[in-house]
């Protein structure tokens, strides 16, 4: 049975188009706050609406610890 979230029907496939994009999303800034000296589990704030805004900002204007060392 599908599931109304609003106008918007979710079936299996919409489910799975969202896996995907998380996935997208996910892996590129893994990469970047690996390299920037971070967690990697960071990039899992990448998910969470407005929190993803000031993370952005934060990796833009912080300084990165692999460029203390």
């Amino acid at each position: 049975m599908e599931e109304n979230f609003g106008d918007m029907q979710m079936g299996g496939g919409g489910l799975l188009m969202m896996l995907v994009w998380a996935v997208i999303v996910i892996v590129p800034f893994w990469k970047i706050t690996s390299k920037a000296g971070y967690s990697g589990w960071l990039s899992l704030l990448m998910l969470i609406p407005l929190v993803n805004l000031g993370f952005l900002y934060f990796l833009a204007f912080a300084r990165w610890p692999i460029l203390r060392r």
